[in-house]
């Protein structure tokens, strides 16, 4: 970890939250649809264990709003048991959901991710097109290839895992309600 990496994470998380929120707008029209049933899971803060497979159980302290924290218990498999988030932006008009890491038994220092839902066509069907970011600090004897390396796993394995839920439940035609 370099002396740069707390205002560069800082500022990169700002950029990226300000380019999603001026650039990724959506206005329906009457033949479209748009991401909802993904959103949501992805927007529920309080249950990532829905969709992230490596989360065994989140309680969130307070109401669920902007500055929510949870914590997580990691089921074993990897180096970690608990992660204390912070709940940053919770955008339902725009699907943008933003999380940091405040606190754990882990090496994901000044961690912060940023996660989009699109609507797209995929293979000539509507589908949706999840996008995350994400900022770390690299540990203390590991380079910053394994550290994206291992983030970057945790990621697509997470993203897999929630194309998996999500067809299941448009398949089953279970959605959960959204209350704004």
């Amino acid at each position: 970890m370099n002396g740069h990496s707390d205002v560069f994470g800082s500022a990169a998380v700002l950029a990226t939250t300000e380019y999603t929120r001026r650039h990724h707008r959506h206005e329906t029209g009457e033949n479209q649809c748009c991401s909802a049933l993904v959103w949501s899971l992805v927007r529920r803060f309080d249950e990532p264990q829905k969709y992230k497979p490596f989360v065994s159980r989140c309680v969130v302290q307070g109401n669920l709003e902007i500055g929510s924290l949870r914590e997580v218990d990691v089921k074993s498999g990897l180096p970690a048991t608990t992660s204390t988030e912070r709940l940053e932006l919770l955008d339902d008009d725009e699907h943008i959901l933003s999380i940091r890491i405040i606190g754990g038994d882990h090496r994901l220092k000044n961690y912060s991710s940023i996660i989009s839902l699109h609507p797209e066509i995929i293979d000539g069907r509507p589908g949706t097109l999840v996008i995350e970011s994400f900022v770390v600090d690299v540990p203390e004897g590991n380079t910053k290839d394994e550290t994206c390396y291992f983030v970057e796993a945790l990621i697509k394995c997470n993203l897999k895992s929630l194309a998996d839920v999500s067809e299941g439940l448009a398949v089953q035609d279970r959605t959960e309600p959204i209350d704004l």
